[in-house]
């Protein structure tokens, strides 16, 4: 089964990466890792922990989306709610809370949502946010909870990964037959070598 370390990153888009990097770096405190950029493009990585990052493409043209709550319902095409970003402690919703509201950006109260309690804001692109920070004793990942009074079939199976359900790798591509061609970003490996 595939090791999972976390979310590489999240893919948004801007159209003002200087409000962006003054929200995500100078704001809200994560590092500018890596970024990439020509005219009429920019992609810009920052690090939420030592495994995710969320990163951000710039181009010409670029709207904010319309202010949309977190978790209200949509109707219509729709791809995105919210960005969930998971903190250590209660103390540091409390910090944020205390510099979003220095910097005059709309941010709610805490909330208890049982297993984690929650802050939210909105970046410059009115992209949702919610910082969370876990309820120790109240783990959902070491005892999964489901409480859907009519839950769909798959989620009837369990927690766990079920195999069954997706034919087996039959033939798995040889390894002397395995290539990775470049792309779009392999131009940072020359400012890292």
């Amino acid at each position: 089964m595939t090791s999972y370390t976390g979310i590489n990153h999240l893919a948004m888009a801007t159209g003002d990466m200087q409000a962006t990097i003054r929200f995500w770096r100078d704001l809200l405190g994560m590092r500018l890792v890596a970024g990439l950029g020509r005219p009429g493009y920019r992609h810009y990585f920052f690090e939420i922990s030592p495994t995710d990052m969320i990163a951000f493409f710039e181009w010409p043209g670029v709207e904010s989306g319309p202010e949309k709550d977190h978790g209200a319902p949509v109707s219509g095409p729709h791809t995105f709610d919210h960005v969930a970003v998971g903190v250590a402690s209660d103390e540091d919703l409390w910090e944020l809370k205390d510099r979003l509201e220095a910097a005059d950006i709309w941010v709610s109260e805490i909330i208890d949502h049982g297993f984690i309690h929650s802050l939210y804001a909105f970046d410059p692109d009115n992209i949702a946010i919610e910082f969370s920070a876990a309820v120790p004793e109240l783990d959902v990942r070491e005892r999964p909870v489901m409480l859907d009074r009519d839950p769909v079939d798959a989620a009837r199976q369990g927690a766990d990964p079920v195999p069954e359900v997706w034919p087996p790798v039959q033939r798995p591509l040889p390894r002397e037959q395995r290539r990775i061609y470049e792309g779009m970003g392999s131009e940072l490996a020359e400012g890292i070598k």
